[in-house]
């Protein structure tokens, strides 16, 4: 019997509260969203226009919720107490939230809190634009280079070098007997004597003058030596 009793109330509970919650559509009410549309791409701040106006109308309601929404919850966006009638409903600023798919929910509330509604699906909002890639300049084909011709070969004919003759002398053998100077008629002996006194003349001469320079070299060296010789004492005691 008190199991009978408890159904019975919960029944009567389910019929009379249930459609108060429900909220059934009113006749008369209109509540619209005319932009955004379903499936919009939108940044930055939004306008959002439509209607929303009822007989016994209260306020309306704005409200924004990942697409999908399983946990049936919504963020508050925007609360109006006026109606209005194809204009606009209010803003949405995106910026604040992160880039991705939501819903946006007009909710026109009347008098005995019951309400009419409307829900936009599939709302890309898209404020940080992808970062460009930078198209890579085409690179110029290099030109062939040409390939310089090999230099003309310069012909050089070589001729072989003429011998200059020389004047050999030609040494005299060992017992040879030298030729005998004819002394012709026309020559006098006063002739060939003078000529044989000029070269002994310059043969001495010549030996003199050698044996000058010689003395005067060695004289030089032998300075020479007495010089460094000293240096090399004075600085052997030096470095002592």
């Amino acid at each position: 019997m008190k199991k009978t009793l408890f159904c019975l109330i919960l029944i009567m509970s389910f019929i009379f509260i249930a459609p108060a919650n429900a909220a059934p559509p009113v006749q008369g009410g209109i509540a619209v969203i005319t932009s955004p549309q379903d499936n919009a791409t939108i940044r930055g701040v939004v306008s959002i226009t439509g209607t929303a106006t009822h007989p016994d109308f209260w306020r309306y309601d704005l409200f924004y919720a990942p697409d999908p929404n399983p946990t049936g919850d919504w963020i508050f966006i925007e609360v109006h107490e006026n109606m209005v009638t194809d204009g606009p409903l209010g803003t949405w600023n995106t910026t604040l939230i992160p880039d991705g798919v939501y819903q946006l929910r007009l909710r026109v509330i009347r008098r005995d809190s019951n309400y009419i509604e409307h829900v936009v699906h599939g709302l890309t909002i898209a404020n940080r634009l992808p970062t460009e890639t930078p198209t890579p300049e085409a690179t110029p084909t290099p030109l062939p280079t040409p390939t310089p011709l090999p230099p003309t070969p310069t012909v050089v004919i070589e001729q072989p070098p003429t011998a200059t003759p020389r004047a050999t002398s030609t040494p005299l053998a060992a017992g040879t007997p030298q030729p005998t100077r004819v002394i012709r008629e026309d020559e006098s002996l006063i002739g060939i004597s003078a000529s044989g006194l000029g070269r002994a003349f310059c043969f001495g001469a010549g030996l003199a003058v050698g044996i000058f320079v010689l003395l005067g070299v060695l004289a030089l060296l032998r300075s020479t030596i007495v010089w460094l010789a000293r240096r090399i004492i004075r600085l052997l005691r030096s470095t002592r």
